[in-house]
Order: C-alpha cells, then sequence, then structure tokens
C-alpha cells in the first residue's frame, strides 16, 4: 500500500491516479480515518500520561478522601483508555482496509486509458507467418494430435481443466527446463515453491483472498488459499525481515503450478487452453533498491524476449494502460505473442507481463533493507519467464506443418529428444 502521510500530502493526485486507475477506491475517506486515527492515538497518549500521574500520587501518603477520590479517578481513566483503544482498533480496521483499495502510483510513462485498446505499442519482434494452407487453432491441433485432453478433464474435474498427454508432456518439461537454465546462467535462485499461501501474504501481495471478486481458491479452514501465480510464495519470502543493501538485487525463479478461477471468464479468445483454471509457470522476482528498479524492469523484459525469441515466436511488447494494470503496479509491460489461430485471421495473445511493483507490497509485507544505518522499503518486481499453457498455443499455431504435424523449435530439441509432433 501507499505510505498513509503521502496519501494525506498529496491527495489530488492521488486521487487523479485512482480515477485513471478505474480503481473502488476512496482517497478522501483513507484521509478521513488516518487523521481520525493520529487524533484518537494522541488521545490514547494523554490518558496514559494522566492515568502514570495517577499512579504516582497513588503511592504518596494521602488522606482516606484524597485516595478515595484519585481511585475514583483511575477508574474513570480506565475505562477511558479501554474505551479508547476500542475505537482505535476499530478505526485501524476501516483505515487499513480503505487504504488496501487505493492503487499504487503511476509511471509518468504509462498510458492514461480504461482497457486493452488503450496499451500502447513499444515494439515488435518476428514476422507472422504466410500459411500456404488452412490454419487450425490449438484446440483442433491437440485433438488431431492426442496431446491435451478436456472432456476427459471436464467430468474429472470441472471446465477448463485438462489433461496433457503424449508429447505435450515432454514439451511441457522442456519449457520448463528451457527457462531455468537461462535463468540459472543469470544468477537468479532456481525454486519450487509451495502451492498454498497464508492469506495475509496473499493481501500483502496484492491480491483478494476471499469474495465473488478474487480470482484465487481460498482453502476453507486454514486461513490459506491456493496461489494464482509463485509471484504471491516468492514475494512473501522475505515477509518480516531486514536485507542488506549489498546482498540486493536479489534474484529468484520459482515453479508452481497457479490456480485461478477466472469467474466470469467467456469468450471465443478463452477457450481451450488460453484461460484455464490450473497450469504450471515459471515466475521471476526480484528484491532491489529503489534507485535499481527501473534497471531491473528492462531486464525482465529484456530475458521475457530472450525466451521467446529463443522459442522462434512472433511477438509486440505493449505498455500497459492505467485502467489495465492491477494495483500493486507501478507499471507493467506485456508480451503477445501472435497466435495465428486466434480469431479469423490470427491475432495477438498475452503471454508474459513484467510489473514494477515498487514499494506497494513491501510496505505490506515489511520488507525493508538497510543501508547506511537506515531502513528503508525495498522495491518489488515480478515477471513471467514462461507460463506453459499459453507458451503451448503459440508453439502449436505458429510451426504447425501442411501435413498436421508440428516442428518443434530446435532450441528445444535436445530437451524434448524429437524434432517434431508428428501426424496421426
Amino acid at each position: 500500500m501507499l505510505d498513509l502521510k503521502f496519501i494525506r500530502d498529496n491527495l489530488d493526485s492521488i486521487i487523479e491516479n485512482t480515477k485513471n486507475r478505474q480503481a473502488a477506491a476512496n482517497p478522501e475517506r483513507v484521509v478521513e480515518l488516518y487523521d481520525r486515527r493520529n487524533q484518537l492515538l494522541q488521545a490514547s497518549e494523554t490518558l496514559r500520561h494522566r492515568r502514570n500521574l495517577n499512579a504516582q500520587a497513588m503511592k504518596q501518603r494521602l488522606e482516606s478522601e484524597k485516595r478515595q477520590e484519585l481511585i475514583e479517578e483511575g477508574k474513570i481513566l480506565k475505562q477511558q483508555i479501554s474505551d479508547t483503544e476500542k475505537k482505535l482498533e476499530q478505526i485501524n480496521e476501516e483505515l487499513n482496509a480503505e487504504a488496501a483499495r487505493v492503487p499504487n502510483l503511476s509511471h509518468p510513462e504509462a498510458p492514461v486509458g480504461k482497457g486493452e485498446e488503450d496499451n500502447r505499442e513499444l515494439k515488435r519482434w518476428g514476422e507472422p507467418r504466410n500459411f500456404s494452407f488452412p490454419v487450425r487453432d490449438h484446440l483442433q491441433l491437440t485433438q488431431e494430435l492426442d496431446l491435451v485432453d478436456f472432456e476427459t478433464a471436464a467430468r474429472v474435474s470441472g471446465p477448463k481443466f485438462y489433461y496433457l498427454k503424449n508429447e505435450a508432456v515432454h514439451l511441457d518439461l522442456a519449457l520448463t527446463r528451457y527457462a531455468l537454465d537461462i535463468l540459472q546462467k543469470e544468477g537468479f535462485l532456481l525454486t519450487i515453491t509451495p502451492d498454498i499461501a497464508k492469506e495475509e501474504v496473499v493481501e500483502g501481495i496484492g491480491f483478494n483472498p476471499r469474495g465473488e471478486e478474487s480470482n484465487i481458491y481460498s482453502v476453507e479452514g486454514t486461513g490459506a488459499c491456493l496461489v494464482g501465480t509463485a509471484e504471491i510464495t516468492l514475494g512473501g519470502f522475505y515477509a518480516g525481515q531486514i536485507l542488506d543493501a549489498a546482498d540486493l538485487p536479489i534474484k529468484m525463479a520459482g515453479i508452481s503450478h497457479c490456480f485461478r478461477r477466472e469467474a466470469g471468464a467467456a469468450g471465443q479468445y478463452s477457450k481451450g487452453l488460453y484461460r484455464v483454471h490450473q497450469f504450471s509457470k515459471v515466475e521471476m522476482f526480484i528484491f532491489c533498491t529503489p534507485d535499481q528498479s527501473e534497471g531491473m524492469h528492462q531486464y525482465l523484459l529484456e530475458l521475457e524476449e530472450r525466451i521467446f525469441q529463443g522459442l522462434e515466436i512472433p511477438y509486440r511488447v505493449v505498455d500497459t494502460c492505467t485502467g489495465e494494470l492491477g494495483g500493486p503496479a507501478y507499471r507493467k509491460f506485456d508480451l503477445e505473442a501472435w497466435m495465428p489461430g486466434r480469431g479469423e485471421g490470427g491475432d495477438w495473445g498475452e503471454v508474459t507481463s513484467a510489473s514494477n511493483c515498487t514499494d506497494y507490497q513491501a510496505r505490506r509485507l515489511a520488507i525493508r533493507f538497510k543501508e547506511d544505518g537506515k531502513n528503508q522499503f525495498v522495491h518489488m518486481l515480478n515477471g513471467t519467464a514462461v507460463a506453459i499453457s499459453r507458451a503451448l498455443i503459440s508453439i502449436l499455431e505458429n510451426h504447425q506443418q501442411s501435413d498436421g504435424s508440428v516442428r518443434i523449435p530446435k532450441i528445444l530439441i535436445p530437451y524434448t529428444g524429437f524434432d517434431r509432433i508428428p501426424a496421426r
């Protein structure tokens, strides 16, 4: 979340940013509650000071009448302190809830807009392929090549689940190893993260763990959730800790299953593997100092580009508009791969994102670094190395052949052990 004093001192700009972000937040109410809390804190301190004076006076030799007056005064002060603390608890609860709704600041260069159509294209790499035969979408390819079973998964688990089969299993593991090998050479600490996180960590990262609007599953009776991304478990790794500035940046990579409710997700672009309830992903995460975060954001984007260039997939980079930014993100770059089977003649589909969340998450999770004897909040960044399901779509559709087979990108052949998925 943002610093409360900063919100109060910059209320007009916070209100404008909240509107640009299309966020359901009320900065004015935050300031109102913040000021009320400060008044109650001051009142509480005054009452405690009076109680201390009362206690000191009680230690002196006093006439019985005077002692009784002090006893009565002490009872009144005790009740007043209790009442004030209850009010403080209520105010703090409401203040924290309201402040959590206020989004992060937006980068000055982030385009102001409401939806995807307002995102700004920054660059393209590769040329969409001209096919000399009718293009199959990934749904048709996975059925013809016996790679994915949606029907059985729907019977066993429900809609938007799937079984990977045959060469798709090898391709899944190959993509994971390919991404990990790149990240290991870059000095990332490789991890396989838990698939469950405590609700306070989920909230600290900026996800809503409960309610109809939540996109992640709660585990009933545990105070925990299935993670929607390893960003949650990687981001919580140093919760409550003070890091040494000399150790920054800290670069981590995590393999996890990702579970998402995708409530209300529908339409032709959500079919098949593109929007599912469970998938695997390799996530990148960086803890750094404020002066490192802009460079680290570009670095994450460069890694995402390198991965998809190796997969020989045409893509474009977009600067996400303010209305499409998640609450914690200061700025977000998306990689959109060309998907020939998407729509009538092909279209772009998001495959990775890289977000600079500055100190927004660190404040919630109390992650700081010490430099020159002073503690400051770290900056936290995350980026998708590879989301397996969407990478599979990109490979199958871009590298399909006229005979019904699919060519494997050269860089993945050492991992898969085969250079194509043959037609059945």
